[in-house]
């Protein structure tokens, strides 16, 4: 069984704009792509994923819809927008610089 771990702070943000990045999805299917790609070792919760999308959204990085979801049921969907790809773009450059610097400390002696 592989064990859970917390999102690090800021994180969450990175996550959902990079799983919105093939194409618009709703939030369940969100967290679910977030768990499954991750080997079930990231786990979204609700009361998180609600809030940021919300937050998102506000922000002018990702727009919303009104659609039907795979089971025929009322479902919100969540695109990027021109600016979300462009902040996902500087999360990840900086995600990226970030965790080299960590690694290299962590490898240092």
């Amino acid at each position: 069984m592989t064990e859970r771990i917390d999102l690090p702070q800021g994180t969450l943000d990175l996550l959902i704009l990079r799983t919105l990045l093939p194409g618009s999805q709703h939030g369940w299917a969100i967290a679910d792509r977030v768990q499954q790609v991750s080997s079930d070792v990231l786990r979204i919760q609700q009361g998180s994923l609600y809030p940021a999308l919300h937050r998102l959204e506000r922000r002018g990085w990702i727009k919303a819809r009104w659609g039907a979801s795979e089971n025929n049921r009322r479902a919100k969907y969540y695109g990027l927008t021109r600016s979300g790809r462009k902040q996902l773009e500087a999360e990840t450059e900086s995600w990226s610089r970030l965790t080299a610097a960590v690694a290299q400390i962590l490898e240092s002696v």
